[in-house]
């Protein structure tokens, strides 16, 4: 093997690690921008969360094949993997329906698996050994997993969603450029995949999955917050991750870290459930769990699966599966529940709205007015939480209705913001469920490393 020169290894490193960020953070990436997504191409909800589950499903179908590949051709399969998923964001940009994007998707994810798992195998060509070349790889994973949707968030609000996959384009590129250290096949037999590790990856990968679809859905569609509003409230999630991945990083074993943080993680996701109103203040609390449980039990994990195996690079391949299939588990288990929810609490707010309309101290002809076409627009605003600016700004209020005009716009936004954060408390709560459920293998997991 050819050696870097000491100069070049950390740029490298670095480089090596921002590729698996970039390509890890594209799991969750787009879900701020879902909503305009969703709004572009005339769609619903469940139609939309394609976006995201096309992307996730590629890539832990991939991720293993990719990994043993890697083993014989590691350089290669790291560069010509940057090479298609620049390629794919670009089609990504410039796609004109939602078919087109999901298809460009699962292109890009076949690029990412490359990246993801050849970059474990190019890094411990020049780090100090396998344990740091995995402990890098994993800490590079979480951070992009977790700061994907603010980054998101803010080009979706400053730009377009289209602007996110254009952004990629000249950051793989320049990655590929760097490419340089050559490695030798190892093709003796990688072992079994440690299976306890991994099943519990899958079920707090599925738990996040609400933590980052469902709570941007909320505070954009339920709560009408912009893009950047929204990528603002929930980089509280990807700091808590950073903040309590280094501060726990040297207590007590990695299994014990990562049962808390799958406690952590239930107990966010349950408090954002049971939020007492619609307000961002609400959300901060159990995000910083939330963020917390990423930081311990996702690295954590990692850890455990990497640990002391005979060749990381194909046990790394097996995490990726495992993390990005638990996000198509949790995609296609919860975003079912939060739509019937969403289109029963609108039915209550047809009601509500009548009501409150009828109620309201306003001119009897206006009251009419408002009553019958508030109640066609949450009739017709199927999936989503409706929006009434329209309705109030077409109306106008005799004079001496204005303050109460005023204050009725007011209680039927507040009564539209409840009925959103009521939809998602089953949601929420099943994603709690699936955090504690990630407790079971990790109980096995320790068991079997105390047993050997």
């Amino acid at each position: 093997m050819a050696a870097a020169s000491p100069a070049s290894v950390p740029l490298r490193d670095i480089a090596f690690a921002v590729a698996v960020a970039t390509v890890l953070a594209d799991s969750s990436v787009v879900i701020l921008a879902l909503p305009d997504i969703l709004g572009q191409f005339d769609t619903t909800v469940a139609r939309v969360a394609w976006v995201l589950t096309a992307f996730n499903l590629v890539l832990a179908a991939a991720a293993v094949p990719a990994a043993y590949l890697a083993r014989r051709h590691a350089t290669a399969v790291f560069a010509v993997g940057l090479v298609v998923f620049a390629g794919a964001s670009l089609w990504c940009a410039l796609a004109g329906d939602l078919t087109t994007l999901l298809v460009a998707r699962g292109v890009q994810a076949l690029g990412g698996a490359g990246v993801a798992c050849a970059a474990l195998e190019v890094m411990t060509a020049t780090a100090a050994s396998e344990a740091v070349a995995s402990r890098r790889w994993a800490a590079a994973g979480v951070i992009g997993m977790a700061v994907g949707p603010a980054i998101g968030g803010a080009l979706t609000e400053l730009l377009s969603w289209q602007a996110i996959f254009v952004a990629q384009v000249p950051v793989v590129l320049v990655l590929a450029a760097l490419v340089g250290v050559r490695t030798p096949p190892r093709l003796h037999p990688a072992g079994t995949p440690r299976l306890w590790a991994n099943a519990a990856l899958v079920m707090t990968s599925a738990a996040l999955t609400a933590a980052l679809f469902l709570v941007v859905l909320l505070l954009i569609n339920g709560w009408g917050m912009t893009p950047l509003g929204a990528a603002a409230t929930v980089t509280v999630m990807p700091v808590a991750a950073i903040v309590a991945g280094r501060l726990t990083a040297h207590r007590g074993g990695p299994l014990v870290r990562a049962a808390a943080g799958a406690v952590a993680l239930a107990g966010g996701l349950a408090a954002l459930g049971v939020m007492p109103g619609a307000a961002v203040a609400w959300t901060l609390v159990p995000q910083v769990l939330v963020g917390a449980g990423l930081g311990m039990a996702v690295e954590s994990l990692t850890e455990v699966a990497l640990f002391d195996v005979p060749h990381p690079t194909v046990h790394a391949g097996w995490t990726v599966a495992a993390r990005h299939a638990g996000v198509v588990l949790g995609i296609l288990v919860l975003t079912p529940v939060f739509v019937a929810d969403l289109d029963r609490q609108q039915v209550r707010a047809s009601e509500a709205v009548t009501s409150l309309v009828l109620d309201a101290g306003i001119d009897p002809m206006t009251k009419v007015t408002l009553a019958r076409a508030g109640v066609e627009i949450i009739n017709t605003s199927h999936e989503r939480v409706p929006d009434l600016d329209p309705l109030f700004a077409k109306v106008t209020p005799r004079e001496e209705d204005r303050p109460a005009f005023a204050a009725l716009h007011a209680r039927l936004e507040e009564q539209l913001e409840r009925a959103a954060t009521t939809a998602a408390l089953r949601s929420f709560l099943t994603a709690a469920g699936f955090a504690l459920l990630a407790l079971a293998p990790i109980a096995m997991a320790r068991r079997r490393r105390a047993a050997t």
